[in-house]
């Protein structure tokens, strides 16, 4: 599932490129695909297109008038900008087609998704705010109200829970997912099933630290492709290149060389180093 490198490279792509431009035609394949909520898809129709903006690993398009556009790529979600007048290949529309959003210079907004989860809804920009996966996420970790202190409150909240489940909680960061959730726990030298409740100010410290590392080397590199993550051009990110655990298992630790492990936290798939993540302690049961 692309997390928030992935979709912050697809902003800021299409950002570059969408603002100004109309929608001035729409074809759906798969009627869950593309719904409305309050308005309907073709109201999108004859307007410009005035922002391009992220929440956690939601994108978003505003438009003139009052219309807004989320897209929820969720696991196999595509969004492709297909450009007018350009050298590079044309995108191909295929049987994984769900939404085609024609603009009016001619270029098309393409969105595939083979196993259909993914989402596009059509709402009025005054109701964005409530939506009810944005409405409960934590602060945005590349935003300036992420700091030490916002990640301890938000931490504080879920002292029973292992850090790892955390940070795939969208309730306490928002856009984190499994591969940078193991990347800021290496970082951090933090182990994966250690509880929030028993981080002390320092473990806060390193993992605030960590998180912002491997978000922003994330989005430097395109974000991460597995399989069928691919930027709005079609280009393939590159932060698995440089990545210290996530998908290295019996691999050396890009720190210490110890052979990277590969476990089950929350039930995800989870890497580490069991040399610069140490365990925690199990508790002592008490004699009766």
């Amino acid at each position: 599932m692309p997390e928030l490198p992935e979709v912050e490279t697809i902003r800021r792509q299409l950002d570059a490129l969408l603002v100004g431009r109309s929608v001035v035609g729409l074809r759906s394949t798969w009627s869950k695909s593309l719904t409305g909520r309050g308005v309907e898809p073709m109201d999108m129709l004859g307007r410009p297109v005035t922002g391009v903006w992220r929440r956690g690993k939601v994108l978003g398009l505003d438009l003139d008038g009052g219309v807004s556009l989320l897209v929820h790529l969720r696991m196999t979600g595509q969004l492709l900008l297909d450009p007018v007048d350009s050298d590079e290949a044309s995108v191909e529309e295929t049987s994984a087609t769900r939404v085609v959003l024609d603009l009016d210079d001619g270029s098309r907004l393409v969105f595939n998704d083979h196993r259909k989860f993914g989402r596009m809804v059509v709402l009025p920009t005054a109701e964005v705010v409530a939506d009810p996966l944005l409405a409960r996420m934590g602060p945005e970790p590349l935003g300036p109200a992420f700091d030490v202190e916002a990640l301890t409150v938000a931490l504080r909240r879920h002292p029973g829970l292992r850090i790892k489940a955390a940070l795939l909680d969208q309730g306490v960061v928002a856009g984190v997912g499994n591969i940078y959730a193991d990347e800021a726990l290496w970082q951090a030298g933090l182990h994966p099933e250690r509880r929030c409740g028993a981080l002390q100010r320092t473990g806060v410290v390193a993992l605030h630290a960590g998180i912002v590392t491997v978000l922003s080397e994330g989005v430097a590199r395109g974000g991460s492709t597995m399989r069928d993550y691919v930027d709005a051009r079609g280009d393939r990110g590159g932060y698995l290149d440089v990545a210290a655990v996530y998908g290295r298992t019996g691999q050396p630790c890009r720190r210490c060389g110890t052979a990277v492990v590969k476990t089950t936290v929350g039930g995800r798939g989870t890497h580490f180093c069991p040399s610069c993540q140490r365990a925690p302690r199990k508790r002592r049961s008490t004699p009766a």
